[in-house]
């Protein structure tokens, strides 16, 4: 009798995570470096099977139900294009840039820096970009980096490295704002050398088209559920309405990001599991 309530509910649940980190994705649409979230799914029973250690006593009988275990970030490299700002990094190849915040490091792919009063080089609202010798001072009067990452002051003399690592698990590393990521206790950095380029930048690897219809295809799954489990709940008597209005409000939070994107209301459509 319940087997279709909980798998209506845990749709609305999956769809619903689903959804937010599709509005996040177009959110970041314009952030240099940005890196696409996707959601892992499963089914309860593989995920309870992994939850008691391997185990495989009998589940239960029923309808397949789908949920959503883990965040998985798409690491590719992004389009690099044009901005003839000099304090503008991109690089081409694996590799974050490091940047000491007031709370510890951080790795970025977001190459928009600034020059701070001191004149070193930094990501507005996170810190200092750092090189092999600490924080990457440059000269008001100019300088340039070297397609091997090495930092020249207007006469040519070399100043510093800048420092770029790879983790050697991408999967450990943390996404805050503005592009950059933890790296987390117990993860290895290794220094790399790709190459650099002043003046450019990495776009934010989203790819709108591919979201929005993404997103579209979430919501109608999403509303589908929400249909199902109220159909079983005039059926069994069993107060479904409770779980749609915990989950409801994402799908009003996707519409209000989508609107402000320049369109309409999104059209309904069939499909539970997406």
């Amino acid at each position: 009798m319940f087997s279709g309530f909980y798998t209506a509910a845990s749709g609305m649940l999956m769809n619903q995570r689903s959804l937010n980190m599709a509005a996040n994705n177009i959110a970041n649409v314009k952030t240099s470096g940005y890196k696409p979230k996707r959601l892992v799914k499963t089914t309860f029973d593989q995920q309870l099977v992994r939850e008691m250690n391997g185990r495989t006593e009998g589940l239960g009988q029923g309808s397949t139900i789908s949920v959503g275990t883990r965040e998985m970030t798409t690491h590719g490299q992004g389009p690099i294009e044009d901005t003839g700002k000099t304090y503008d990094l991109a690089s081409k190849g694996d590799g974050f840039c490091v940047i000491q915040g007031e709370n510890g490091q951080y790795l970025t792919r977001n190459g928009h820096f600034t020059r701070d009063d001191e004149g070193n080089l930094m990501l507005p609202g996170v810190g200092q970009l750092m090189g092999d010798g600490g924080p990457v001072y440059v000269d008001e009067e100019g300088f340039r980096v070297g397609a091997d990452g090495i930092i020249y002051d207007n006469e040519d003399g070399a100043l510093d490295q800048i420092q770029i690592v790879v983790p050697d698990n991408y999967d450990s590393l943390e996404f805050y704002d503005n592009g950059t990521y933890g790296a987390g206790a117990g993860v290895e950095l290794t220094q790399v050398y790709p190459t650099v380029y002043q003046g450019k930048l990495e776009q934010s690897g989203v790819n709108l088209n591919n979201e929005r219809t993404r997103a579209m295809g979430v919501q109608r799954a999403f509303q589908s559920c929400g249909k199902a489990l109220t159909i079983i709940d005039q059926r069994n008597h069993k107060p479904a309405i409770v779980i749609g209005k915990l989950y409801g409000g994402a799908i009003d939070e996707y519409i209000v990001l989508y609107s402000s994107i320049g369109h309409e209301r999104i059209p309904e459509g069939p499909g539970c599991d997406f």
